[in-house]
């Protein structure tokens, strides 16, 4: 199984656009860039409405008026940190899959929170029927809110690891 992942990250790291992002001196930082701002879209308005169904915040909209407006940004910010991400991973993949940290968020902890996330998202009108949330409700928002807490924390793992290999990396190689 471990070969096969192996084989579709190598493939994955010699596309066109794998080689582009790796081997440009800009390109790299630019997309990271650009994943950033679209995770902060992403769960900024996530977790607004997840904070929204736990009765925290403004009380100016409910937590069904505040999703049904950021529902378009919610998904324009996932659909710009998916392309992002997916382009960082293209550029060293197979240096990526053995970090354990980008593991855990890749395999486990994003498809829970994007499944569970749908789950918020076609419920919320159901939880919140009249004025107040239901106790499902508000526990389906503090779930939610844990999950990207913890994909998060499972990326800051990963920057950090990788920028020890990285400067090991640095240290270990002559100066040429």
């Amino acid at each position: 199984m471990y070969d096969a992942v192996l084989a579709c990250c190598r493939w994955l790291e010699n596309t066109p656009w794998g080689v582009t992002v790796r081997d440009s001196s800009w390109m790299y930082p630019v997309v990271l860039w650009v994943h950033f701002m679209g995770l902060s879209m992403w769960l900024g308005t996530s977790l607004a409405v997840d904070l929204r169904l736990m009765g925290v915040g403004a009380r100016r909209q409910t937590a069904v008026e505040l999703s049904d407006g950021l529902f378009s940004w919610k998904w324009i910010g996932f659909g710009v940190s998916f392309v992002g991400g997916f382009l960082l991973l293209s550029a060293e993949a197979t240096t990526y899959v053995t970090n354990t940290s980008i593991r855990l968020k890749l395999a486990l902890l994003t498809p829970l929170a994007l499944t569970w996330h749908l789950v918020v998202q076609k419920n919320t009108r159901a939880w919140t029927q009249n004025e107040h949330t239901s106790a499902i409700g508000k526990w389906a928002g503090l779930i939610e809110f844990l999950f990207w807490i913890s994909v998060v924390t499972a990326s800051v793992g990963f920057l950090l690891t990788n920028a020890v290999v990285l400067r090991q990396n640095l240290i270990a190689s002559p100066a040429g």
